[in-house]
């Protein structure tokens, strides 16, 4: 029998987390697993507790909570022998929701019990980890913007787009490797590991998390009357057909811009400077699935 142990973020999205031990515990397969539980009381702290169950031999780590939470366990876990597993109960989901695990969370624990353990990439940005996606403009003013309110949940992340969309302005990138050298004005830039930024949106619906690429999706603002097809295409994975999209691919690269200001990794805020690297580490990570 393999010990598992579970991270659980109690302030993590929007459902109630007093019953989530209890759901884990009547829907693990205990003739495979022992589990053990612990709950995140700070920021940083799941890595922490990865690091710990790592030293202590424990080959199986579940992240119980949303992007955040999975990258702060995932961080320790890179270039490991122990795998991550996830049971997704954040906002967004959207790494979960890449690799098909389901956001009922007992559907997701008995996916658990028969997982097998694969080797997938994750992306630095300046040497920080991220799995998911991470990128700079109006998404990263956004998880900004969402970071300082007390509401949590999909509801209000969509009031916040709409109160800043308007007054949200553009800015001046320039986009370089050995082969691209693009100066573009741009409303977002997004560097995807993984196909969605959560919640089903499909911001790099060709992304793969073992392909050793990022998907780089760059939008201009969109007019108004083009705010309907462009949202019908984002969550049925048909963004790249947009007249007001650009896609590229690159296994790194390098974002300048002309001011300092908001980034996002994992749907999680950061100040930034002028000058981001990004890239690909392949097969850097072990997951269930």
């Amino acid at each position: 029998m393999d010990k598992i142990a579970f991270i659980i973020n109690p302030i993590s999205g929007t459902k109630e987390k007093f019953k989530i031990k209890q759901i884990i515990e009547n829907e693990l397969d205990t003739q495979k697993f022992e589990p053990i539980f612990c709950f995140t009381e700070r920021c940083g702290h799941a890595t922490e507790l990865a690091k710990n169950f790592i030293e202590n031999g424990i080959k199986f780590i579940v992240a119980v909570g949303g992007d955040g939470t999975i990258n702060e366990t995932a961080k320790a876990l890179i270039h490991t022998e122990s795998a991550l597993g996830i049971v997704p109960v954040g906002s967004g989901n959207g790494f979960a929701l890449h690799l098909k695990i389901p956001r009922n969370i007992k559907k997701a624990v008995q996916k658990l019990n028969n997982a097998q353990v694969i080797s997938v990439d994750y992306g630095l940005k300046n040497g920080q980890p991220f799995f998911c996606t991470c990128g700079a403009g109006f998404d990263a003013h956004i998880s900004m913007e969402f970071a300082k309110g007390k509401k949590r949940g999909f509801i209000n992340y969509i009031k916040k787009i709409f109160s800043s969309y308007f007054s949200y302005k553009q800015e001046n990138y320039t986009l370089k490797n050995n082969d691209i050298n693009l100066n573009i004005n741009a409303f977002l830039i997004t560097f995807a590991n993984a196909s969605q930024w959560g919640n089903n949106a499909y911001i790099a619906p060709k992304a793969s998390v073992t392909d050793g690429l990022l998907d780089i999706t760059i939008i201009s603002k969109l007019p108004i009357w083009a705010a309907p097809s462009f949202a019908l295409q984002l969550f049925t994975k048909k963004l790249y057909k947009n007249l007001y999209i650009n896609v590229l691919q690159a296994s790194e690269i390098t974002l300048f811009r002309e001011k300092t200001g908001a980034f996002h990794f994992d749907g999680e805020p950061c100040q930034e400077g002028k000058e981001i690297n990004i890239k690909i580490v392949e097969k850097g990570l072990k997951i269930m699935k």
